[in-house]
C-alpha cells in the first residue's frame, strides 16, 4: 500500500477578489480526481479590500487536520495579503504572485512566479476573472490536476451566463506558464 500524500494549497488577496468561488473551483476539480479535499475560507468583515484567503488541504486519505500548516502552494493576489503565511510556506513550494499586485514577492527557499494575471484577465475584457487566471497558472505550474478536469469543475459550479468568461480565463492562465 502506498503513502498517503497530503499537500496544501492557499489562495489569498482580499476581499472581492473570488478567492472563496476560486476555492471551490480547485476543490471540486481534485475531488473530481479522486482526492480527498478539505476547504476552509477566512475574511475580514470589510466586503472589499480586507484580507481573503480559501485554504485546501489535499490527501490521498481523509485528511487529519482541516486547516494550513504548511503550505506546498500558495497564490498572492494583493501585497497586504503576504502576511498571512509568512512562517507557512514550505520549502520548495510553488508561489505565484500577479506581477502587477505584488511587486515585492516572498523571498524564500520555494520558488515564486511571477506572471500578469490580472492583466490577463483585464486583455480577457474583466478583471474579475483574476482568481481564474490564477487557477489556470497554478495548476499548470504546480501540476495540481488537469487543465481538463478544473475546465470541467468549472463548468459544474460556474452559472451558464459567466461559464465561457471562466473557461476562457482559465485557458489564458494555463498558457501563461510556458509548457
Amino acid at each position: 500500500m502506498s503513502a498517503t500524500k497530503r499537500y496544501e494549497i492557499r489562495l489569498s488577496g482580499t476581499g472581492g477578489q473570488g478567492l472563496g468561488l476560486g476555492g471551490k473551483m480547485l476543490a471540486a476539480a481534485l475531488s473530481d480526481d479522486g482526492l480527498h479535499v478539505a476547504q476552509s475560507q477566512s475574511y475580514e468583515p470589510t466586503s472589499r479590500g480586507g484580507m481573503s484567503r480559501s485554504d485546501l488541504i489535499v490527501t490521498t486519505d481523509k485528511a487529519d487536520y482541516p486547516l494550513a500548516t504548511g503550505l506546498d502552494y500558495l497564490l498572492i493576489l494583493d501585497t497586504r495579503a503576504m502576511s498571512i503565511s509568512e512562517g507557512m510556506i514550505n520549502e520548495n513550494a510553488v508561489v505565484l504572485v500577479d506581477e502587477e499586485l505584488v511587486p515585492n514577492p516572498p523571498e524564500g527557499n520555494f520558488r515564486v512566479h511571477a506572471l500578469p494575471l490580472s492583466k490577463t484577465a483585464i486583455s480577457l475584457g474583466n478583471l474579475r476573472v483574476t482568481n481564474v487566471v490564477s487557477l489556470g497558472a497554478l495548476i499548470a505550474l504546480g501540476d495540481i490536476c488537469s487543465l481538463e478536469t478544473m475546465e470541467a469543475a468549472i463548468k459544474r459550479i460556474t452559472p451558464e451566463k459567466y461559464a465561457r468568461m471562466n473557461l476562457d480565463a482559465v485557458r489564458a492562465g494555463f498558457e501563461l506558464v510556458e509548457h
